[in-house]
């Protein structure tokens, strides 16, 4: 049986981005044993995906049989036919190596090229700089070196009933039933405080939406941003604005709460994707970071950016403490972004028995 390790990306939101590729990977090798390949933190992105026979964690900080060694000695105990490697370290590259796989394929980056077996590089521009270019192109570029079709755009995503019924407890919980239209807001960024939007700003947006559209309006969260969270469904003075932040969380239950939302409206951060991958419309916030890079070619998302001369910088703090880039990004224009997909993109009749469930 040929067996395929696929070295998954090390960000959540590039994840569900590869998602075509490696949907497509599946297609392409059917009876093949697919071995993913990732960071603890990323892996139940792709809980419930139909792709995988396998699992394998690895973790240069976390416990012995997850680091670099150890994974390589389980790779290789059972012989690799090949390796996509979705990241551009020369880590992965190595791993993939030692691990014993015959093929790697990857872009020929940070001097690991002599590792790689299909080596594909990156566009650049005249001289050598690199041309930001949507990352989900570049994933389905491997994919297709390895031997698959073209992967298209359509990322995908899964549930597991513990999320779905957790995600109806939320529901249940603040009675979200109620109204015609449930709107999630995103506030985090794993990336850096420059991605950020205020929490006045998202304020005074939840109250629109509850006040001029009837919205209910859930304010969703990861562990390091719960009071973030607090401080906006606080500050809306609204009692149709409601958060997780005094609950459970998992990305298991961002997943199921964002499947079932009439809207997203998020930062530049990895619940951006999970809208698109369920087909949900959303309004994504940018900043610091150049929208070309994780452009998806999704036809429900609204993408606001101001341009100023000092950006995108793709830094995490703003190097000018300003942060004009988010401060001037008004919420009177994000709200006419969210109206208007609102009212493009109702929610299907069998996704309202289904989130009413």
């Amino acid at each position: 049986m040929t067996r395929i390790a696929l070295f998954l990306p090390n960000w959540i939101g590039d994840v569900v981005m590869a998602t075509p590729a490696v949907r497509a990977v599946r297609g392409a090798f059917p009876a093949a044993e697919l071995v993913a390949v990732c960071k603890p933190y990323v892996a139940d992105v792709l809980a419930g995906a139909p792709w995988f026979a396998e699992t394998v964690l690895a973790d240069k900080r976390g416990p012995r049989e997850r680091r670099f060694l150890a994974v390589a000695r389980r790779l290789r105990a059972k012989p690799l036919d090949a390796a996509l490697l979705f990241p551009n370290s020369l880590r992965t590259a190595a791993l993939a190596y030692l691990g014993g796989a015959k093929r790697i394929v990857g872009f020929s980056r940070y001097c690991r090229g002599p590792l790689l077996t299909d080596k594909l590089y990156a566009k650049t521009d005249a001289r050598g700089r690199f041309v930001p270019s949507p990352v989900i192109d570049d994933y389905n570029r491997l994919a297709r070196a390895l031997g698959a079709g073209d992967p298209g755009h359509r990322m995908e995503l899964f549930t597991e009933p513990a999320d779905e019924a957790a995600a109806g407890a939320v529901w249940q919980r603040f009675g979200l039933h109620r109204y015609p239209r449930v709107v999630l807001l995103n506030p985090g960024a794993a990336f850096g405080a420059a991605k950020h939007w205020g929490c006045d700003h998202f304020a005074e947006l939840a109250r629109a939406l509850t006040t001029r559209l009837g919205c209910g309006v859930l304010v969703v969260c990861g562990p390091a941003e719960r009071e973030m969270a607090r401080r906006i469904a606080e500050e809306s003075r609204s009692p149709h604005v409601f958060s997780l932040a005094d609950g459970a969380l998992s990305l298991g239950l961002t997943k199921a709460v964002v499947r079932r939302a009439d809207l997203l409206v998020t930062t530049d951060s990895g619940p951006r994707h999970f809208a698109a991958a369920f087909g949900r419309p959303v309004v994504a916030l940018f900043g610091p970071t150049h929208i070309e890079w994780t452009e998806t070619y999704f036809t429900k998302e609204v993408c606001l950016q101001k341009k100023l001369a000092c950006g995108p910088c793709q830094q995490r703090m703003c190097p000018l403490g300003h942060h004009r880039c988010m401060r001037e990004l008004s919420p009177i224009d994000v709200f006419a972004a969210a109206e208007r997909l609102l009212w493009r993109f109702p929610l299907s009749p069998g996704a309202e028995v289904s989130r009413a469930a």
